[in-house]
């Protein structure tokens, strides 16, 4: 189940966002499939702590190209789909790296691990998929501010499922001990 979610919490991003136009905070300019990129640092986490990290990059393989193809097929550019894929790539390596080398609880290494995840998946991806570097969808103006909404949007995102998933091992702990 842990798989499948993980796995469908990539292609609802990549719908959501294809399918919503972005919203503004502000300053902030937010895809809505960011809400679901947040959770996807949860769910591999919950895979890797079930299958291990060998197995894990496995399913990440399979993320990537499910991803990609769901985009292509999705009708986003080129540049989108290359930033997407790289910076999921790089941002599901470095939260499996980190998460596995922590030595904290269980629902702080999610927490810390996606924080990292998040920053690096909002910066690749702006810069390489929506700056002049890339698409050319934002101005170089708007760019941090793009960048700063999708990092605070995962990081309340990481929030939410830490403290649940605290109290969800909270509880099992206790009955283990009862």
């Amino acid at each position: 189940m842990r798989i499948l979610f993980y796995l469908l919490s990539i292609v609802i991003a990549n719908v959501v966002t294809a399918a919503f136009a972005p919203i503004q905070f502000g300053a902030f300019i937010v895809p809505m499939g960011t809400l679901f990129v947040g959770a996807t640092f949860i769910f591999r986490d919950l895979v890797q702590n079930k299958y291990g990290r060998g197995k894990t990059y496995v399913f990440i393989f399979t993320a990537l190209i499910l991803s990609a193809i769901v985009s292509y097929l999705l009708g986003d550019t080129l540049m989108i789909v290359a930033a997407s894929a790289i910076s999921f790539l790089v941002a599901e390596t470095t939260d499996t790296e980190i998460y596995s080398r922590l030595k904290l609880s269980f629902a702080w290494r999610v927490f810390c691990s996606g924080i990292v995840g998040g920053l690096l998946d909002s910066v690749i991806f702006v810069i390489i998929g929506l700056s002049p570097l890339g698409a050319g969808f934002l101005p170089w103006e708007a760019v941090p501010a793009a960048i700063l909404g999708q990092f605070i949007v995962k990081t309340i995102i990481q929030m939410i499922g830490a403290l649940i998933l605290s109290q969800i091992h909270g509880i099992k702990d206790k009955q283990v001990v009862a």
